[in-house]
C-alpha cells in the first residue's frame, strides 16, 4: 500500500468544514489535551464534555489536580465509568507535578511511560501539543479504515491492532498530524458512525471498498468479547431512627476500587426475603444488632447494572433498626463517591 495523500486531504477539508466546536480544541496545552483524552477513552463526547468542563474548572492546573483527595477525584469523576482511569489521572497528576515541576513529556515514548496513557493516547498527545508525526488509532479510526480499505482482520487481535496502526502511520500527514489526527476521530465519530452511516454523503464514496461490496455494517470485524459474568449483589441499607446508616469502602483491585458502597452479600443465584434473612443473620453485619429489626426490599425485581466483563443483579434490602453505633448521618451520604448503581438507588430512595 502506497501513501494516499488525497484521502489526507480530502479528510482534513472536510474536518475544517464540519468540525464539532470542543473547548480542547482552543489549546495545545498538554494538561488540558491528557484530561480530554483519559475521559474520552470509552465515552462519547456529549457524556464526557460536563466532565471535562467540571475538573478544568475545579483543577484549573496540574498541581491542583494532584493536590486534590483520591476521594474528591472520584466523587467529581462518578457517574462517568471505569474508575481506574480516575485513579490513573490522579496518579500521574501527582507524578507530573512532584516529579516533573508540572512539565509532560513531550515525546510519545517519554507520554507512553506515564500511568494510564497507552499509544492511542500518547499518540494524541503527541501530535497534538507537540506536532510529533505519530497516527491515533481508536475506535473510529478502526472503522474508518477497516471500511474504506475493505480490511477484515479482527481490530482487537494482535494481527489487526499491528496493521492498523502501520496503515494509519502510512497515510497520517506528517506535515500536519494534529490536524489529520482529530479529523480521522472526528469523521468516524460523526460521519462514518456504527449505525446509520452517511454514505450518500461521504467524501470517500467513490474509493471506499465497504460501500463498493454493500459490506458497510459488517465493518469493522471483532473477535468475540469475553464470556459475561454474572453476579448477584444483595445490599443492606441500614437506617436507624435517628437517620444513620452505614457505608465501606472498596479495597482491592475489583470493580469501583476507592468508591463507597452499603454493606453486601453476594450470592450465586437471586434469592427470596427468607434466603437473605438467613445470610443476614449468619453475617457479620448482623452481630453489632443487638435487637429487633424490620426488613423490606426496596426493588421487587433485581436492578441489572452492565459493566463490560460483568452483569450485576441487583437487590436493596432495607433494615430498620432503632439505633447504630457505627454510622454516618444519611445526609452525608451525597458527599461520598459511590458507583453509579448506588448514586440512583440514592436518588430513587430520596435519602
Amino acid at each position: 500500500m502506497q501513501k494516499d495523500l488525497n484521502f489526507s486531504k480530502i479528510l482534513i477539508n472536510w474536518y475544517l468544514k464540519y468540525k464539532r466546536d470542543l473547548p480542547w480544541r482552543h489549546t495545545t496545552d498538554p494538561y488540558f489535551i491528557w484530561l480530554s483524552e483519559i475521559m474520552l477513552q470509552q465515552t462519547q463526547v456529549a457524556q464526557g464534555l460536563p466532565y471535562y468542563l467540571k475538573f478544568t474548572e475545579t483543577y484549573p492546573t496540574v498541581f491542583h489536580l494532584a493536590k486534590a483527595s483520591q476521594e474528591e477525584v472520584l466523587k467529581n469523576w462518578q457517574g462517568l465509568g471505569y474508575y481506574s482511569r480516575a485513579r490513573n489521572l490522579h496518579e500521574t497528576a501527582k507524578y507530573v507535578a512532584n516529579e516533573r515541576d508540572g512539565k509532560f513529556p513531550e515525546d510519545y515514548k517519554g507520554l507512553l511511560r506515564l500511568k494510564g496513557v497507552g499509544d492511542y493516547t500518547a499518540s494524541a498527545i503527541a501530535s497534538i501539543c507537540y506536532n510529533e508525526p505519530v497516527a491515533v488509532v481508536d475506535g473510529n479510526v478502526y472503522r474508518v479504515l477497516s471500511r474504506y480499505f475493505g480490511i477484515e482482520t479482527p481490530i482487537n487481535s494482535t494481527k489487526g491492532i499491528k496493521e492498523f496502526k502501520a496503515m494509519a502511520e502510512l497515510l497520517l500527514d506528517e506535515n500536519q498530524p494534529a490536524l489529520f489526527n482529530q479529523a480521522i476521530m472526528e469523521f468516524g465519530a460523526r460521519h462514518c458512525k456504527p449505525k446509520n452511516p452517511f454514505c450518500d454523503t461521504c467524501p470517500f464514496s467513490d474509493s471506499c471498498k465497504a460501500l463498493q461490496d454493500d459490506n458497510v455494517l459488517s465493518l469493522p470485524v471483532k473477535l468475540k468479547k469475553t464470556t459475561i459474568k454474572k453476579r448477584y449483589l444483595n445490599y443492606i441499607v441500614l437506617l436507624s431512627d435517628n437517620e444513620n446508616t452505614q457505608i465501606k469502602q472498596r479495597v482491592g483491585k475489583g470493580i469501583w476500587q476507592g468508591l463507597y458502597e452499603f454493606p453486601c452479600i453476594e450470592t450465586k443465584k437471586d434469592i427470596s426475603e427468607t434466603e437473605f434473612l438467613s445470610l443476614f443473620k449468619a453475617s457479620d453485619i448482623s452481630n453489632d444488632i443487638n435487637e429487633n429489626y424490620n426488613v423490606s426490599l426496596f426493588n421487587d425485581a433485581s436492578i441489572v447494572h452492565k459493566l463490560s466483563h460483568q452483569h450485576l443483579y441487583t437487590k436493596f434490602w432495607i433494615v430498620r433498626v432503632s439505633t447504630l453505633n457505627d454510622g454516618i448521618p444519611t445526609h452525608q451520604l451525597k458527599d461520598y463517591p459511590v458507583p453509579v448503581l448506588i448514586a440512583r438507588f440514592l436518588e430513587d430512595f430520596s435519602f
